[in-house]
Parts: structure tokens; C-alpha cells; sequence
């Protein structure tokens, strides 16, 4: 059975996904058709119900919540790794709310905290995760939300931290930041569902116990080429959360799904998000 999987060229997605996709573990009948693209435009194929299995923020995933459950493995989940408000000088909150702000996607869980953390901001600016430095530094936004490998390089390219919106949710909630999971089109019948979430697991214990092994796919697709960004990034979103969010991960995302139903933030309707887990 060949599936369509969905993920970020980031070295995070691909550190999980060498094992599964180069049939490294044994991936229990199932073959996949991979599509590498961005945060945002994953999110957009979700909307269209397009794919069979994706990595989707957690911030689109609570308008999709009829379409898709949520898997307990493969998910960007933890604690210090939130995105970060940036701009080229430290501005007062007044100027923040009033700024023109780069943000990586309508849809993304950066923008999420970001709406928690200054509901007055209004003038955002979609683009692409990896333009949104340059978008800064051209003046073409005042401030910038960055994602992914962007945590690690920014102070070399001159500009400061504003905000980091991570710190904000975890001071502010105590659990740990759902950033995006790997979620299953519930057209699927349930054992398929499960299955995948089993060999996504094996994927990433196996990712876990031989580091070494995926190096030249995360070095194929990554941003940066600098093997300690890559290192670092990997380190940062991919943990104990990532092979199975357990008790702690999945109350995190239920608080967070709720807590934007309660502001009007995310619809979502259905209660029952997870996949009918064989990890347990």
C-alpha cells in the first residue's frame, strides 16, 4: 500500500523520516510518496485534504481536527525551542503591537503565540520561514517571527530578540510548546492508521540509536549547510515527545487546542484527535 507523506525539509523532519522512507526499519507493507515543502504550504495540502499522512502545525491542525488524528509519534514538541519575535533594535511593546511583522504562515503555531502574546498586532506579512530575516533587514517588515534553524543564526546577521514567544507559553501555561505533529487523514482505515504510527515510532528510535546514519539526507535538504546548525536543530525538536508524545505531550496539545477554541482562535470540534493508539 503506497501512502502520501508530507514533511519539512528541515533536519529535524528528515533525521526522523531517513529511516522510514530509505526502508531502513521494516515498514510493515506500507510505501510512501514523499512531498519535502514548507510549514505553511503543508498546512495549505491539509486544508485541501490532499495528503494521507503530514506534518501540520498544531495551530492548523485545530481547524482539521474532522479530517485528520493526530499520531503519538513524529512530533515537534518540547520545551526551549518556541519561535522568536526579532527585529533589527529592541522596541517597546507599543511599537511591537504598531510594527509590521514577517510571519512564517497564516496558519503555523508561531503565529498562534504570537496572537496570544500581542492579540493587538495586525499588520502581519506571510512569507516563507527562510525569508524572513532578510524581509527584516530590508526593511520590507519592522519585525519578524522565526522558526526553525533561523534560532540558531540570527545574532550573526545583526539582529536582536524581542520576545521568545516559547518562554511566554511555558511561563504562562507550565506544559511544554506543540509546535506540529504528524497527523493521519481519517478516510483511512483505522489498523492503516496504526500502522502508521508504529513504523513512524520505529523511525524515529531508530534515527535515536544510529545519529550517523541519516547525515546525508538531513545534509541534502537542509538550509544551512553548517553541520552545528543541523546538530543543534535536531537536538532542539526532536526528544523524547517525538517517538511518543505520552501523558504530558498530549495534554499540552489538548490545553492548546482548547485554549484557542475558548479565545475563537481554532474551531475545533472534535474531542477525540488522537489515533486509536497500538503504542501503548
Amino acid at each position: 500500500m503506497t501512502l502520501t507523506l508530507g514533511y519539512s525539509p528541515c533536519p529535524n523532519d528528515t533525521f526522523i523520516f531517513d529511516a522510514l522512507v530509505h526502508k531502513r526499519i521494516d515498514t510493515e507493507g506500507l510505501d510512501f510518496k514523499v512531498a519535502l515543502l514548507d510549514v505553511a504550504t503543508l498546512n495549505a495540502k491539509a486544508f485541501d485534504n490532499e495528503l494521507d499522512i503530514t506534518k501540520l502545525s498544531y495551530h492548523a491542525f485545530g481547524y482539521l481536527t474532522k479530517q485528520y488524528a493526530l499520531l503519538r509519534s513524529g512530533s515537534a514538541l518540547g520545551r526551549n525551542c518556541g519561535p522568536l519575535l526579532l527585529s533589527k533594535k529592541i522596541l517597546d511593546e507599543d511599537k511591537i503591537i504598531k510594527s509590521s511583522c514577517a510571519i512564517p504562515g497564516r496558519y503555523t503555531t508561531a503565529n498562534f503565540l504570537l496572537g496570544l502574546a500581542y492579540p493587538g498586532l495586525q499588520d502581519k506579512r506571510e512569507m516563507f520561514f527562510h525569508e524572513i530575516e532578510d524581509a527584516i533587514l530590508g526593511d520590507t517588515a519592522t519585525t519578524g517571527l522565526v522558526i526553525h534553524e533561523n534560532r540558531f543564526t540570527y545574532a550573526e546577521r545583526g539582529l536582536v530578540k524581542l520576545r521568545d514567544l516559547g518562554e511566554f507559553w511555558e511561563e504562562s501555561t507550565g506544559y511544554p510548546i506543540p509546535l506540529g505533529g504528524i497527523v493521519v487523514n481519517r478516510r483511512l482505515p483505522q489498523d492503516v492508521q496504526q500502522k502508521v504510527e508504529r513504523v513512524i515510532a520505529k523511525s524515529v528510535r531508530y534515527a535515536f540509536d544510529n545519529p550517523e546514519v541519516s547525515a546525508d539526507y538531513v545534509q541534502a535538504h537542509a538550509q544551512s549547510m553548517d553541520p552545528k546548525v543541523r546538530e543543534a536543530h535536531i537536538k532542539l525538536y526532536v526528544n523524547h515527545f517525538s517517538e511518543d508524545l505520552g501523558d504530558e505531550g498530549i495534554a499540552a496539545v489538548d490545553f492548546l487546542l482548547n485554549r484557542g477554541k475558548e479565545l475563537g482562535i481554532v474551531p475545533f470540534e472534535h474531542k477525540d484527535f488522537l489515533v486509536h493508539s497500538t503504542l501503548r
